[in-house]
């Protein structure tokens, strides 16, 4: 069985990282209105960061040393973004009067707020990321984020132990 070279899978999985963003914009937000909250926002930003990994490694097309920093990189990337996606089930599972108060929307953070006490409270998440606002075959948003990220770094570890 032929597999797909590195750069071809590293240019595919930049496009579905493309994807996850766009239906997350288009789809979600803009045609069913749904506002990211804190840790959507910081999946967001780690899906965005591994599609311009997987980009770069695909563009640059590096040897075998290269490839597998990309590899490394990227699967580490992916790890931190599914921790926030973990994290917001996590908040998604307590009871209502453990979850934490909601906060002001993303953009008076970075209004009201230094950049690194806005990027701080985004990480940290807040009240309005314990709702459920929509799920798929009994799955919430996040999980979902959650076996993308699964699915992007398992491309990665194949790719790192590929010969």
């Amino acid at each position: 069985m032929n597999l797909p070279d590195n750069r071809t899978i590293n240019l595919l999985m930049a496009t579905a990282c493309a994807g996850l963003i766009g239906i997350a914009v288009f789809y979600f937000q803009n045609h069913l209105g749904l506002e990211p909250c804190y840790l959507c926002i910081t999946q967001r930003v780690f899906i965005i960061a591994v599609g311009v990994l997987f980009l770069i490694a695909g563009l640059h097309n590096p040897g075998a040393r290269g490839k597998k920093i990309y590899a490394i990189l990227v699967a580490a990337t992916a790890s931190a973004g599914a921790f926030f996606s973990i994290k917001q089930l996590w908040l998604q599972s307590l009871p209502e009067d453990k979850v934490p108060a909601c906060g002001p929307p993303a953009d008076y953070l970075f209004e009201a707020f230094s950049v690194s006490e806005a990027i701080s409270m985004l990480l940290r998440g807040d009240g309005n990321c314990a709702e459920v606002q929509w799920q798929l075959l009994g799955l919430s948003m996040p999980a979902w984020v959650l076996v993308s990220f699964i699915g992007l770094g398992a491309v990665a570890i194949f790719q790192l132990l590929r010969k």
